[in-house]
């Protein structure tokens, strides 16, 4: 059912309200392990520029004490954890972590290439837990390959996603693909491979500028691509498809709740926290890595006390940082965007749809 404008508009001035008492009381429910840097692909768009394992990577012993102090400080009823890397399933210690966070009763999910899940590691992952997973498919056989740097990936990672499928057990397993200038003419044809899956859902996002994609502007989305894109995902959404564009940007009211099940609010250090492979404390794992955004490290700090200490150049709007945002009539929704995509250098949005999509 499509809301009219002024029905959304009162729920997204309800959620602006909401999002500054989160400024103030923040709750954290997604909690992310990045438990590797290593990555057997080597995706143009990584926004972590994943390749190998670094030299100060947590260990198992690091990883299972952070689960023990979190699950004392933190009501685990409420929190999930997202567990990424670089490839996850290449830390060599993963179902011994995994296990011991299934344990001591922790929810958890997993964003995956898939290129390593065989039947018998979908049945592993079964075993020690795992509830939901995200898969990277990112075009077809020959795109998909090129875009990810590795030949074959894409026979494994759908091998991966069946093997998953097979095991049954899942409470989701979703297939995720990132949208450029390059493979968006592939939509349609991306669309009949997915609707002959059993996938739960498919998540269609846009390629991002950070990380490598940056040597990249060729491949960024022109406002048409992204009329185009959005346009794909309602009317497949308005057919009845499991179709979502991910949680990356303000849309407008027009196009709020058309693309997705809520609005838009970037969760970073609000609902989100993450703990990187060398133990640093930050928020969303998209967000450039630069010394003001880390707010610590586990090896020496707790993270309740930096959850509840720190954090603070997450919980204001990026509008009040840059004059234009500030005089948008838009602000009040937006808040200055993501803060994954915001340029810290020169305090703007990188992407920002009024002009586009309203």
């Amino acid at each position: 059912m499509i809301l009219p404008a002024q029905v959304k508009t009162g729920h997204l001035g309800e959620l602006a309200d909401y999002t500054r008492k989160l400024y103030r009381e923040p709750e954290l429910r997604r909690l992310f392990f990045e438990l590797t840097l290593q990555c057997n692909e080597h995706c143009f768009h990584c926004g972590s520029t994943c390749t190998s394992a670094r030299g100060d990577e947590l260990s198992c012993d690091d990883w299972k004490r952070i689960i023990d102090q979190v699950k004392a400080d933190f009501d685990i009823s409420r929190m999930q954890l997202c567990i990424t890397g670089g490839e996850p399933l290449l830390n060599r210690d993963f179902f011994e972590i995994m296990g011991y966070a299934h344990e001591q009763g922790f929810r958890w999910g997993m964003t995956s290439n898939a290129t390593l899940i065989t039947p018998q590691v979908a049945r592993r992952l079964a075993d020690v837990g795992m509830g939901t997973i995200s898969v990277s498919i990112d075009g077809l056989r020959e795109t998909h390959d090129e875009l990810r740097g590795f030949r074959g990936g894409y026979d494994r990672a759908m091998a991966g996603v069946q093997n998953l499928l097979d095991v049954g057990t899942f409470h989701a397993v979703q297939v995720t693909t990132v949208v450029n200038h390059g493979n968006i003419d592939q939509l349609d044809a991306l669309f009949e491979i997915m609707d002959g899956l059993d996938i739960d859902s498919w998540r269609v996002i846009n390629l991002e500028p950070i990380g490598r994609a940056l040597e990249r502007p060729d491949l960024m989305l022109t406002p048409d691509d992204y009329r185009r894109l959005f346009t794909f995902i309602r009317q497949k959404r308005d057919e009845g498809y499991p179709l979502c564009y991910g949680c990356s940007h303000y849309l407008g009211v027009d196009w709020e709740l058309e693309l997705r099940d809520w609005y838009w609010l970037c969760n970073a250090g609000v609902y989100t926290a993450s703990i990187m492979s060398n133990g640093d404390i930050g928020a969303c794992l998209d967000i450039e890595r630069r010394p003001e955004l880390i707010q610590g490290n586990i090896k020496r700090d707790r993270l309740r006390e930096v959850w509840d200490k720190r954090f603070e150049v997450f919980r204001h709007d990026l509008s009040e940082l840059n004059e234009d945002c500030r005089a948008c009539e838009h602000a009040r929704f937006c808040r200055g965007d993501a803060h994954h995509s915001w340029d810290y250098d020169n305090n703007r949005p990188m992407v920002c749809f009024k002009g586009t999509l309203f």
